[in-house]
């Protein structure tokens, strides 16, 4: 394809086509560019006309703010003059005031008037007085260096330094030897005591941990709550006895100071029994330094053992330990493989074995393999447990060698079972407790009476359905010895509408009261009989009335027994001559009691207090 190469329009003078605006003004000889040249020039002479006015403005403005200005400046610093003059003058009016104080006060001082009366002095030299005397007081600072006003050495003054009696300072050694001179500072008087209300709170704490006793501490006590707070500088315990160590951990496991540090005292080679109240600051590299430690363990007590997990199990399955006495509290994390491995290789030398709060891991199968393995198991406890039902409970009564057994299961489980333990083993049984057994029925208090022959203690709990004639059929003519342990709390009617009425005589009603005083009253140490509500007053006043004693007596539970009266707990009071505790929480009746001296009354809401000591002589 070609390409044609354009010619050149401006050498060839092209021109476009003219307007007839431009012909016009061609044809009248008038230039169009002359046009836009007059109006350029027109408009450059008044934009520099309006630039000289407003030339000729700033330099008025400026001048006018040259004069402000200065004028400002003067009043600005003859303001500045008169306030620093003011300030001044206020400033050396202070100091004036301040040095007429100091000489005021100095004139008012012994020195001084011991001073002026000198035959040395006469009355125109107070004002070498006054001067000498306030150099005397001039202190140095601390870090200064100064010379000690009684044996002249130089020493750095510092914010303890003492002043010397005839002026100056003194240093350390000289101070001291002062202080000793003028005797000990003395000390700060003692908090006065609010008395029963200011030891309110200790005082249930003590009755919670069961510690709480009368009059002063033993000497033994003071020892351990000194060796508590100063724990951090304990070595080792010694050969102290075995009660006075378990003390020790109480009281450690109460302030929550038993850590890996603390742990290393209770660990004895020698020792056999090991017993931790508070184990949720160990982990499980301390409860293996246990078994490290301790070679001949035979007992095992841990309450809040949270790291007691399979690892320390397959740890101490792997020892040569052999323990007859396994407590474990708070230890959820132990599988249900790992404590069926435990017992089957170690269960044969276990004797006791409470486990608490393990949730879903300790199963009927391996209530099962305890039954299997454990031949020399004589005390049984699982509680808080989630797994454990009817035929694990049934199977429990193959143990032949059971003694004392306490269940406390979450599952519900019917009277038929444990009747069936009663058949079995109910003969030797020497404690039955069964916590929370609401479907438990009168059919298994007369199991009770007719196979357990040897208990001491019993507690049957939460019952909603036993009856009064179940109770009386219990205790009336029964063969069993006197219980010393008695809890039957909350065996009581569970009725919303009509609670106060009772026509069935659900739980523990007035005579199965009187029917267990009667065969157990005189052997009897702790009774709880709380929320049994049914109980009426007149039975409370026949069983304690002023011809009966129980010197055995030493605890007892009647809260929220509605009809205990002032008259009812005076005659608690003289008929349990050995009792140390009564507790009448929501026994709205009793008002204004008597304690006897040496007795503690807890629960009775007024301005003394919810416990109350016995100051009364009878």
């Amino acid at each position: 394809m070609l390409h044609r190469s354009r010619p050149n329009r401006a050498g060839r003078r092209i021109m476009g086509p003219q307007s007839a605006l431009t012909d016009f003004l061609a044809s009248h000889n008038i230039s169009a560019q002359q046009i836009r040249q007059d109006v350029e020039q027109r408009r450059r002479a008044a934009q520099a006309n309006v630039n000289d006015e407003n030339e000729d403005d700033a330099d008025e403005d400026d001048s006018v703010a040259q004069v402000t200005s200065a004028a400002s400046e003067e009043l600005t610093v003859s303001s500045s003059r008169a306030t620093r003059a003011t300030r001044r003058s206020a400033q050396i009016e202070a100091q004036r005031k301040k040095e007429q104080q100091a000489i005021e006060k100095i004139k008012a001082s012994k020195k001084f008037n011991k001073r002026k009366r000198r035959p040395s002095d006469s009355s125109d030299d107070e004002e070498e007085i006054i001067r000498a005397l306030a150099q005397e007081r001039a202190k140095p600072l601390p870090g200064q260096m100064e010379n000690c006003a009684q044996c002249g050495k130089r020493f750095t003054v510092t914010a303890y330094s003492r002043n010397s009696p005839d002026g100056g300072l003194l240093c350390t050694p000289c101070g001291k030897e002062l202080d000793k001179d003028n005797g000990a500072a003395k000390k700060k008087p003692k908090r006065v005591s609010g008395g029963a209300v200011g030891r309110r709170r200790q005082i249930q704490s003590k009755i919670l941990d069961g510690t709480y006793t009368l009059g002063g501490k033993s000497l033994m006590t003071l020892c351990i709550e000194t060796l508590a707070k100063n724990i951090e500088l304990a070595e080792g315990l010694g050969d102290l006895p075995a009660p006075i160590i378990d003390k020790i951990a109480r009281k450690l496991s109460k302030h929550r100071l038993m850590n890996s540090q603390t742990l290393s005292l209770f660990l004895q080679p020698t020792a056999d029994q090991v017993y931790i109240y508070d184990a949720s600051k160990l982990n499980s590299s301390d409860f293996i330094r246990i078994f490290q430690t301790v070679p001949n363990l035979k007992k095992l007590k841990v309450r809040c053992g949270i790291h007691f997990k399979d690892e320390v199990m397959d740890y101490l399955i792997s020892r040569n330990i052999e323990l007859a006495d396994l407590y474990l509290h708070g230890s959820n994390l132990i599988s249900e493989a790992k404590w069926i491995e435990y017992i089957k290789k170690k269960g044969h030398a276990l004797k006791s074995l409470r486990v608490y709060w393990t949730d879903k891991h300790f199963t009927e199968d391996v209530i099962s393999q305890i039954v299997a393995t454990c031949t020399s198991l004589e005390r049984l406890k699982v509680c808080h447990n989630q797994q454990v039902a009817e035929l694990g409970v049934m199977e429990l009564s193959m143990i032949n060698s059971l003694r004392h057994l306490s269940l406390d299961l979450r599952t519900p489980v019917h009277s038929d079972a444990y009747i069936c333990v009663l058949g079995d083993i109910g003969a030797q049984l020497q404690t039955l407790s069964l916590t929370r057994v609401p479907e438990v029925d009168n059919s298994f208090l007369d199991a009770m009476h007719n196979k357990c022959r040897c208990l001491k203690k019993l507690r049957v709990t939460d019952s909603e359905v036993m009856t009064d004639a179940g109770f009386v059929r219990l205790f009336k003519n029964w063969e069993n010895p006197g219980l010393v342990f008695l809890d039957l709390q909350k065996c009581r009617l569970l009725e919303q509408h009509r609670h106060r009425e009772n026509p069935d005589h659900i739980g523990l009603c007035s005579n199965g009261f009187k029917a267990l005083m009667e065969h157990s009253g005189k052997t009897l140490k702790h009774l709880n009989v709380h929320g049994c509500r049914h109980i009426a007053a007149s039975a409370f006043e026949e069983v304690f009335s002023p011809d009966k004693r129980y010197e055995a007596m030493e605890k007892m539970e009647i809260s929220f027994c509605e009809e205990v009266t002032d008259y009812v707990v005076g005659s608690i009071f003289r008929s349990c001559p050995n009792l140390r505790e009564l507790n009448v929480f929501g026994c709205m009746k009793v008002k204004d009691v008597r304690v006897p001296r040496g007795k503690i009354l807890v629960g009775v809401p007024n301005a003394r207090g919810m416990v109350i000591e016995g100051e009364e002589d009878f």
